[in-house]
């Protein structure tokens, strides 16, 4: 049967995060794997009663029935209303529901991609990113960025490939948790133009900043040059996954009109619409209590941060260096030359009961051996505590 696949079925690869996952399953894992959020901090009751008027008597037609591709047009209009907060001023026309920002990532990789294009993508990058590009046949090049050091440089290996677009995650990336300052956003964008290729724009965790000052989004400062959305070539992917409710799988894309038809297009041959009856609810979660349940998840993502980062300076052993981030859910380890992350977690696992996503995963090209991925966002203060004591003995052996 597999000789009938098509050739970019050879290239997907399972997910090690999904693998991990598994492990939560398992008594007495002390996990940093996954990056989740923590349950606890899901406005469920909010979502109770949203999902109750959506099936009362008045809504329960609309939202048990098919909908338009684009989206609930309620929850267009607060998107553009919030995107406008942010700095891009856009309207309801301008916005793509998709099922989960991983969706979005899904589509742009098709339509940009053709065999032997390249992306650019950080090294490391986020690991779900790859996964939707590398279906489509890329080649991957390196987009330098120096995080929060400064002034961020970008440059290009490129092949042949015609490079198509640039994707980041400027704000406490996954998996580093770094932080492309202003001057280094405007540097991507001299990139793009120079190159004459799109900016996808990963904007999962910009609400989680925990300190400093708030950074415009790419495609802020973009408009910010042209007036006009219709001219940017930066498309902004955001999601609900890390605010609100990752598993009602509710994310958007906000880009000009021409990149939006096509994602309609898409859609419309993909699963028709996401599910509606998320959408009504997402829509009234966000309008009634968005911007006071952000503040109660940052306080909380904050404090599991500052815990990490004290365990870590307690714990860990010479040689071992970290990020600190200022938001987002990770912490990345770059260990001794020579060191294994996998190796360690297969250690770690079996002596110690601590699990986190080995560094080789997140780099196109296999390198990164000697990195670790850790989270904090779905463990207490007392737990992450403990975890990374028993993580920095294994290492200082």
């Amino acid at each position: 049967m597999h000789q009938l696949f098509a050739t970019r079925a050879s290239r997907m690869k399972a997910s090690e995060i999904r693998e991990l996952l598994k492990l939560l399953d398992q008594p007495g894992i002390i996990s940093f794997a996954g990056g989740i959020p923590d349950p606890t901090l899901f406005p469920a009751d909010s979502f109770a009663q949203a999902f109750q008027q959506a099936l009362g008597p008045q809504l329960q037609a609309q939202a048990l029935q098919y909908s338009v591709s684009e989206g609930y047009m309620p929850l267009r209009q607060w998107i553009a209303e919030h995107m406008c907060q942010i700095g891009v001023e856009c309207r309801a026309d301008d916005v793509l529901i998709t099922s989960g920002s991983q969706q979005a990532l899904d589509y742009l990789g098709k339509l940009f991609l053709s065999p032997g294009d390249t992306a650019l993508v950080g090294w490391p990058t986020y690991l779900g990113a790859l996964a939707a590009f590398n279906a489509y046949e890329p080649r991957f090049d390196r987009l330098r960025t120096n995080g929060n050091a400064g002034a961020a440089e970008y440059g290009t290996e490129a092949g042949e490939g015609a490079i198509k677009f640039a994707y980041l995650s400027p704000d406490f990336a996954n998996p580093t948790g770094e932080t492309v300052d202003l001057r280094g956003r405007e540097a991507l964008l001299d990139l793009a133009q120079d190159l004459g290729c799109a900016i996808i724009e990963d904007g999962a965790y910009q609400a989680l900043r925990y300190d400093g000052d708030a950074i415009p989004p790419v495609l802020a400062l973009e408009l910010a040059r042209k007036g006009d959305l219709q001219a940017c070539r930066t498309i902004y992917c955001g999601s609900f996954s890390k605010t609100l409710s990752p598993g009602l799988r509710v994310g958007w894309v906000v880009a000009a009109k021409p990149i939006i038809s096509q994602l309609v297009l898409m859609k419309q041959a993909a699963d028709l619409h996401s599910a509606t009856i998320n959408q009504m609810a997402v829509h009234q979660v966000a309008q009634a209590c968005f911007d006071t349940h952000i503040p109660k998840v940052r306080d909380t993502y904050r404090a599991r941060r500052d815990a990490m980062l004290a365990a870590l300076d307690q714990h860990m052993p010479d040689g071992v260096s970290w990020t600190r981030p200022e938001g987002g859910m990770f912490i990345w380890l770059t260990l001794p030359p020579g060191s294994d992350g996998a190796q360690l977690l297969a250690c770690a696992l079996d002596t110690v009961k601590v699990a986190f996503v080995p560094g080789q995963a997140f780099h196109p090209d296999g390198s990164g051996t000697n990195t670790i991925r850790l989270s904090f966002s779905n463990s207490d203060e007392a737990t992450i505590a403990e975890g990374i004591r028993r993580l920095g003995q294994i290492l200082g052996t």
